[in-house]
């Protein structure tokens, strides 16, 4: 279990954030702090894992604290200004999400940051390759429809990236179009574009009536 501290000024936001973190599996909130000063007290108390920091804090800012709160932080705050996302970045911020965004738009990134820490486990020596794994599996997350192809909907590309990545096994051009409810020849084009950006891997296989019939797996980036 991933261990989560939540960190926002706004006992309303930190409460709604709590319960995201409580919707993705594997995650739990051990604590919420409203300040830097009580921030810091929790972390050194519930040693989290995870601090899912805001920026605007009323003692101090957000960026201030992360190399002392002694664990990875991802920041949650409505400050989009790139010297803030700087100094988030360069003090060990591991990823960066602006307000507002969606419960879905959290768990994605909770999601890519556990596959991480999976990735990372125990202690053996890691390759170039590996590491770059890491760093791919850290931000898998990060808005799947963001590579939508010219005259795509990056909507629709979330949505089919999405069904693949949680259909637990290989699916097919029409069980997609099925569940999400378009036509086989669209989700064929949108499948058409992950496995391109080798998201999906794409195999042959023969069905009932002989014909051939491609089984798309989700694969998140390109393999190693």
């Amino acid at each position: 279990m991933i261990r989560v501290l939540v960190v926002d000024d706004d006992y309303r936001v930190a409460d709604l954030h709590a319960r995201f973190v409580a919707a993705v599996p594997g995650f739990e909130t051990v604590g919420i702090a409203h300040t830097a000063a009580a921030a810091l007290r929790a972390a050194r108390r519930d040693r989290p894992d995870l601090v899912l920091l805001d920026q605007y804090l009323p003692d101090t800012s957000g960026t201030e604290i992360i190399g002392a709160l002694g664990c990875e932080v991802i920041m949650l705050t409505a400050a989009g200004d790139a010297a803030t996302v700087r100094r988030a970045l360069a003090g060990g911020a591991v990823n960066y999400l602006v307000k507002p965004f969606t419960q879905r738009d959290l768990a994605d990134r909770l999601a890519a940051y556990a596959r991480y820490r999976a990735h990372l486990d125990g202690s053996r020596p890691l390759d170039q390759s590996a590491i770059d794994r890491a760093v791919r599996l850290l931000h898998q997350g990060d808005r799947l429809d963001s590579g939508a192809r010219k005259g795509r909907s990056a909507h629709t590309a979330g949505l089919v990236g999405d069904a693949v990545r949680t259909a637990g096994r290989p699916t097919t051009a029409t069980e997609i179009a099925d569940r999400l409810g378009l036509s086989r020849a669209t989700a064929q084009r949108y499948l058409a574009d992950l496995a391109a950006d080798g998201r999906v891997s794409v195999r042959l296989r023969y069905g009932s009536t002989g014909r051939p019939e491609h089984r798309y797996s989700w694969t998140g980036d390109p393999a190693d």
